[in-house]
């Protein structure tokens, strides 16, 4: 689309602002909003100050001087209505001290203290010498409103410059008595070299079509939020103070208005994704269990859940059409879903077809395919693995083969989807762990030759996504839910211990261990930091093999090759090890049954969805588990709600719920990873009634008749939409 907002910035502007802020349109820049809004307009006398409170000020600069002790600082002080507040800087730099012009009047900004020696600014913004017509207007009003008169000074004696005594002082009088026209100073998000009249000065050179509203004319006769050019020029600066509050808490009906487009967008991206999908040519893998699905199924040594069968028949139906499946399948820890993931691939294969079994991690691809291959092997469908640590011939091999369709399944993890694999003809993409893949990547095995139809697709998560953000942001996907666990699995019994009582703990694994029991014990850090001050794995490490010693202690992270980590968890596996001291790279797909007691150290720092996950890693056998969450004093009230949460249920979905209500949207999904178009400004929790009207208003739209509803998803989304056009 040629539209000049999407034009990308003039290159001085890009150069400072595309790599630290994202920002490669004149749309982009428009819609970097301000993160807040300061009231720099409206003046302050000396005696109104609040502690601890933002004030804007004019006086005139006494004296200044840089004195060494207790720290080296400038400081200076301020005349203001014949009181002295002094300025200092704890950070200058040379010749700042020369600007400081005794006698010079002056405007500063900043944070008021109250100290034993009278009030204090610390590095207070600051404009010098400001001109009395320049701030007539642009001040609303003095807060104490007896100042004149305390001043022995008419509004009129005032406005003509006092009384002939401090007429400068009566001049800033009369300034503030002038009508408002004063003006919020927004405050954007910014980086290194980017000032925030920066903004203001670009925003000026924005084309006018940033500033159309693409909304239909016919919309307008109920619509109850405001125009667009109205709502942007609002939240870049064009606000009075009295809307301060409302601006920074976003409730303001701008900001409202922002808030609907972006859902709108949204919506339509959706749509638009389901509509493609509904229009691109799939292979039908055929509408019943075929004979190799049967075979499969009948060399399980288990039965299905209720659950596994449910989400089978989805799966199937979903696969028997001629439109490509795009399917989420979201189960709790141990609910089954890689052994309907190997159905489903034996489905594709019994239909002639191959399949791609994509997983995030080296460590949980291996153990897909160790578990997989033999069950395979057994009812003659071939398949193989491609991970990093495949040597060039062994790979050169595999690429050959599935070209040439002699190889029917394929597992393994991101070397799946480099431009060397081809198919002969993939029929079904599986994506465990999704949100751990961009868009891109979790595309890019859809894009088949162009004489093939485009694969169907099942996602994986163990992470399940919420009711109200499965609404919001996965609408154009189909969703199965594994909600029960197979039978036997005993619960996992979930306790709290502060790290004070570390050598209890000690003495407890030690006669865990001694009894044959399996222990798992995650760090969150390689190496130690000082800045978060957490105990490192290799710190752990050193400190078990002497508290434990004579047992077998392993140690595994992400710093270790693929083939170190695979000896280290078959060591594990085959009980040669006792203890696994680890980062969170076992969090997910890890299974090893006669592991029953999992440590989790500084539990309070990590979210609840992975917390779950760790758990998870335990309690996959027969026998009851125990999972201990070691956290350091003090908690915060979000490491309290979590450590909570999960000494009460051991129920991923109602979990997920916890974690949406402590995180929010973003981090639980994740803004970068999850490829789903996540919302800017938006909390859907919160905005229920502007999500149910950008529902509402979407539904109306025809995407083939309405050419703005595309440029409307481009100004949103922009490059993120590509795989919508």
């Amino acid at each position: 689309m040629n539209y000049p907002e999407f034009d990308p910035l003039p290159q001085k502007i890009a150069e400072k602002v595309t790599p630290g802020l994202g920002l490669k349109r004149w749309i982009d820049l428009v819609l970097h909003l301000p993160a807040r809004y300061q009231d720099e307009a409206t003046l302050s006398t000396y005696f109104d100050l609040v502690d601890n409170a933002k004030a804007s000020l004019v006086g005139t600069l006494l004296a200044s001087e840089i004195i060494e002790r207790p720290r080296r600082q400038l400081v200076a002080k301020l005349s203001v209505d014949g009181g002295d507040i002094q300025l200092r800087w704890l950070h200058f730099y040379p010749g700042q001290q020369s600007k400081l012009v005794e006698g010079s009047l002056v405007k500063v900004t900043g944070a008021t203290r109250k100290t034993r020696y009278g009030w204090e600014i610390i590095h207070p913004k600051m404009l010098f010498n400001p001109n009395p017509n320049e701030l007539i207007g642009s001040i609303t009003r003095i807060k104490n409103t007896d100042l004149l008169e305390e001043a022995n000074v008419s509004p009129y004696e005032a406005s003509r410059g006092g009384n002939g005594e401090n007429t400068q002082d009566a001049a800033l009088l009369a300034t503030t008595a002038e009508p408002s026209q004063a003006k919020l100073t927004p405050v954007y998000p910014t980086v290194s070299g980017v000032k925030q009249t920066d903004f203001a000065r670009w925003l000026k050179q924005a084309p006018a079509e940033c500033f159309i509203d693409l909304l239909p004319a016919s919309w307008w006769p109920h619509f109850p939020l405001p125009r667009w050019p109205e709502a942007v020029s609002t939240l870049h600066g064009e606000a009075s103070p009295e809307t301060e509050e409302a601006l920074n808490d976003r409730t303001h009906s701008a900001w409202q208005r922002i808030k609907f487009e972006e859902l709108l967008a949204q919506q339509l991206a959706l749509k638009q994704a389901r509509k493609i999908r509904q229009d691109t040519c799939a292979a039908s893998l055929g509408k019943q269990p075929n004979a190799a699905y049967k075979a499969v199924l009948a060399g399980l040594p288990f039965q299905l859940t209720k659950a596994q069968h449910a989400a089978l028949q989805e799966l199937i139906a979903d696969m028997s059409k001629t439109q490509p499946m795009q399917r989420l399948l979201q189960g709790d820890v141990g609910s089954g879903k890689t052994v309907v993931a190997a159905l489903a691939c034996a489905q594709a294969v019994g239909a002639g077809f191959q399949a791609a079994f994509m997983a995030p991690t080296e460590i949980l691809a291996e153990q897909h395919y160790s578990k997989l291959a033999p069950l395979f092997a057994s009812v003659g469908i071939r398949c193989e693995q491609l991970i990093g640590a495949t040597s060039k011939k062994e790979k050169k091999r595999i690429c050959e083969a599935l070209l040439l369709g002699e190889i029917d399944i394929v597992m393994g993890t991101h070397a799946l989807i480099e431009e060397s694999v081809q198919f002969k003809q993939l029929g079904l993409v599986i994506i465990d762990e999704q949100h751990r893949f961009g868009v891109e990547q979790r595309l890019a095995l859809l894009k088949a030759k162009e004489e093939q139809a485009v694969p169907h697709q099942l996602m994986m998560t163990a992470t399940p996504i919420p009711r109200t953000l499965a609404q919001t942001f996965l609408s154009d996907l189909d969703v199965s839910s594994l909600n029960e666990k197979p039978p036997g699995r005993q619960p996992i019994l979930t306790k709290l211990l502060s790290q004070k009582r570390r050598t209890e703990l000690y003495k407890s694994l030690h006669v865990e261990l001694l009894a044959g029991k399996q222990v798992y014990w995650v760090c969150p850090l390689i190496e130690e930091s000082e800045t978060l001050q957490l105990q490192a794995a290799e710190q752990t490490y050193a400190e078990l093999c002497e508290a434990l010693p004579g047992l077998g202690i392993g140690l595994l992270h992400g710093r270790l090759s693929a083939q170190e980590k695979a000896k280290i968890m078959q060591q594990f596996t085959n009980k040669e090890l006792q203890l696994l001291v680890s980062t969170t790279v076992i969090e997910v797909g890890v299974d090893v049954p006669n592991a029953t007691l999992m440590v989790i150290e500084h539990a309070e720092r990590f979210g609840l969805a992975q917390l779950h996950q760790l758990r998870g890693r335990v309690g996959r056998g027969s026998e009851a588990s125990v999972c201990i969450l070691l956290f350091g004093d003090p908690l915060s009230w979000t490491g309290k709600q979590r450590l909570k949460a999960m000494k009460e249920s051991n129920d991923g979905f109602w979990l997920a719920e916890k974690d949406l209500e402590i995180r929010g949207p973003g981090e639980l999904l994740g803004k970068r990873q999850s490829g789903i178009p996540m919302l800017r400004y938006t909390d859907p929790l919160q905005e229920k009634d502007l999500v149910k009207l950008s529902r509402r208003y979407a539904a109306q739209v025809d995407l083939e008749t309405e050419p703005w509803a595309q440029r409307l998803i481009s100004r949103w989304f922009g490059e993120t939409a590509w795989w919508l056009s």
